[in-house]
């Protein structure tokens, strides 16, 4: 039998000063930045710094060359995205709106990237993702549309390979997930993701504190 002892390294008072920190790790080039005032412009939100550093340290580790992003917005998680990527992959976004893939496209050619590495998709999510091929992805970012996420992960389950990563976006939702008094109807959505994803046999799960939250699953 063993005995629980006390986690080592105590988490502090200046937990929220780390979390800073690491957020401004890596310093955001002036593509990236440009590409933050036209989500501010257009009232989209983007992921953020250390949320994006992690997707192209993900995407980098399974050496990606097919991903598919839920949620365009104005291409920041595009661009972590597709630094991380094989130079030959190619980026699915899907996004119901136009005006908001244009902007992502002006990133993308800011950034230097070739348009045929990226395919462009404007339409409801869940009316594309049934389209896309069963095992086909290394990696799926789930980042739109909090109150169908329980959909689209079971979607993004069935596009990836053996091996692939599936990351959630948002997974602490602004800090209300740890508090068990919130149970409005985002914060418990995003909450049970979470739960169903831990439970789930099909694949091992970790919660990251980067931005504001992800919760990254990988295929067995």
């Amino acid at each position: 039998m063993t005995t629980a002892r006390p986690l080592e390294g105590t988490i502090s008072a200046d937990t929220s000063q780390s979390w800073a920190y690491a957020e401004d790790f890596i310093d955001e080039d002036d593509v990236l930045l440009r590409a933050r005032e036209r989500a501010a412009q257009l009232g989209c939100s983007s992921i953020l710094p250390g949320a994006g550093a992690a997707l192209s340290v993900l995407a980098a580790a399974v050496a990606a060359r097919s991903v598919v992003e839920i949620g365009t917005g104005t291409g920041v998680a595009s661009l972590y995205l597709l630094r991380g990527m094989q130079p030959d992959g190619v980026l699915t976004t899907i996004d119901i709106e136009m005006e908001h893939q244009r902007a992502a496209k002006e990133a993308l050619v800011e950034a230097g990237i070739r348009l045929t590495r990226a395919r462009a998709i404007s339409g409801r999510a869940l009316d594309v993702l049934p389209r896309l091929t069963d095992g086909a992805y290394d990696l799926v970012l789930i980042g739109a549309d909090t109150e169908s996420y329980p959909a689209y992960v079971e979607q993004a389950l069935r596009l990836l390979r053996p091996g692939g990563v599936l990351v959630v976006d948002d997974a602490l939702w602004h800090g209300q997930v740890a508090d068990p008094a919130r149970r409005d109807a985002m914060t418990t959505t995003v909450r049970d993701v979470g739960r169903h994803l831990r439970d789930d046999d099909r694949v091992v799960t970790a919660l990251l504190t980067s931005g504001t939250g992800l919760l990254v699953a990988v295929r067995r």
